[in-house]
């Protein structure tokens, strides 16, 4: 028996922050060697919102050097990128053409941000999640890493994949594979620096809300001297009234390696004057071997793509198979 698969992506929207690099890379990272991993950077998701043409190749190369400077290991590690491989695109139309559309309505995500877009809501971010279903389903992977606001459209991939072999496939043959959750329970939502109720995200308008991967270390100062407590001398995990302090509490737990009682002991006497800078020199540290090697990477244009074309290949190989497969089971001649 062979490895098994994991596959996940992430858009080259702005800079990665901490909340991407907890919740999603590092984890990767820990498990790369037990997986078969096809890591890819999804710009075709980028394009879902107004994006900037002029950064979006750009910002893509950013994101594929973070991947590799955050420790990404290409013996294990397959890194690509998503509008590289044409099938992605091909089998989001044919899953399309099955899925219904009021499976996509209800999609909790779609409706947020359909309300912040008003009448510029376009067809892609309603249908994302079916080109989000065709990324996962054409690698065939056994796990999927994804945050808890992730899971309900892994549940329309798995519905996708029923109804997909319910109408096509033989009985007893299906042709695409169920995938399964991978969800990793400490740090897998990290919470907005200036509202610890809310995830960090990089749609946050504020630049305060968010710890990024290549801030500068005065940046980090700033943000964290900046961010939101509350007057409550000595700082706890775990208290709903106090969302604030578990936030900051479990970003120090994650990045400085302790456990969760050593930090529980080690801050309850502590005010927020002491523990502030505590943090701020914990994420520095944390951070500077990977903004080491992401200067490195970036450095060596040529290592860079050569990474990617070996992605590409190697992805491309695997996603055109299944997309055959899903064809052929459609009733579409093969091209030999």
């Amino acid at each position: 028996m062979g490895r098994q698969r994991v596959l996940s992506g992430v858009q080259p929207t702005g800079n990665l922050h901490l909340g991407n690099y907890l919740g999603a890379i590092r984890n990767w990272v820990e498990i790369q060697s037990q997986y078969d991993n096809f890591l890819f950077i999804a710009d075709l998701h980028a394009i879902t919102v107004p994006h900037e043409p002029a950064t979006l190749a750009a910002n893509t190369y950013t994101l594929a050097t973070l991947y590799l400077a955050c420790g990404l290991d290409l013996n294990h590690s397959t890194i690509f990128v998503q509008s590289h491989v044409s099938a992605h695109s091909e089998l989001t139309w044919l899953f399309n053409c099955i899925t219904p559309l009021n499976w996509l309505q209800d999609m909790i995500q779609f409706k947020e941000k359909a309300v912040k877009q008003g009448e510029n809501v376009n067809v892609g971010l309603l249908d994302y999640p079916v080109l989000m279903a065709s990324d996962i389903l054409l690698y065939k992977p056994d796990k999927v890493p994804v945050g808890e606001d992730q899971k309900q459209h892994l549940e329309l991939t798995r519905d996708i994949v029923n109804r997909f072999n319910h109408q096509f496939a033989k009985p007893n043959q299906p042709v695409l594979k169920l995938p399964e959750p991978l969800i990793r329970k400490e740090g897998a939502r990290v919470m907005s620096l200036t509202d610890g109720t809310k995830k960090m995200s990089k749609s946050d308008p504020s630049e305060l809300s968010r710890i990024n991967l290549l801030d500068s270390p005065d940046e980090i100062a700033k943000k964290i001297k900046r961010c939101k407590t509350d007057p409550i001398r000595g700082l706890e995990f775990d208290n709903p009234e106090r969302p604030e302090s578990n936030n900051l509490l479990t970003l120090y737990m994650l990045l400085s390696g302790k456990t969760k009682e050593e930090v529980a002991a080690e801050c309850q006497d502590m005010g927020w004057g002491q523990f502030k800078p505590l943090l701020t020199d914990t994420t520095i540290e944390a951070l500077k071997p990977i903004q080491e090697k992401y200067q490195a990477v970036m450095n060596d244009k040529g290592y860079l793509e050569s990474v990617l074309r070996d992605g590409k290949q190697k992805a491309e190989a695997i996603a055109n198979q299944t997309l055959n497969e899903v064809k052929a089971a459609m009733g579409y001649s093969i091209p030999l």
